[in-house]
């Protein structure tokens, strides 16, 4: 089992609109520059998650989209839900009919794989992300200033 690209993007580009979205609506061709994701693809899914009520749309000049809920109340789970990605661990999308048309030894496995991904993915939120990804840049910062404090002569290598 794997996530396949769909949920993938759905996410890196949801997490990309949270990220700016306390600037005003993002455009798609922003997230599209910025990601690497062909925007027509991105259309499409934000399509599903305008339905789903994740995102909202601006038209006009300074258009784009925003998150439609608080970034702490939107989760992973959420997202994948939206852009219809499946997550299912079985070979027989859960009708019991994986071996000769009959429930396989392993179905109550890949069955509670599914419910455990699920309730993992349930619990990671957009907020939490966004507080890693910040994290994350804020690291690379601090370490790029001390690089080039060494460089100078400024401060002592570490």
């Amino acid at each position: 089992m794997r996530l396949t690209t769909k949920g993938r993007f759905a996410v890196t580009a949801m997490l990309d609109l949270a990220m700016r979205d306390a600037n005003g609506p993002v455009t798609l061709a922003g997230i599209s520059e910025r990601q690497g994701i062909s925007l027509s693809y991105l259309e499409q899914l934000f399509g599903k998650l305008r339905r789903a009520e994740l995102v909202e749309s601006v038209r006009g000049p300074g258009g784009g989209y925003c998150l439609a809920r608080l970034v702490e109340d939107i989760t992973v789970a959420d997202i994948i839900i939206a852009v219809d990605e499946p997550l299912d661990a079985t070979q027989c999308g859960g009708h019991e009919n994986c071996h000769d048309n009959h429930r396989c030894m392993t179905h109550d496995l890949w069955t509670d794989l599914n419910k455990t991904i699920f309730a993992y993915l349930a619990n990671v939120t957009l907020a939490s992300l966004v507080d890693k990804q910040r994290a994350k840049e804020t690291a690379v910062v601090q370490d790029r200033r001390r690089v080039a404090a060494v460089q100078d002569g400024a401060a002592p290598a570490l």
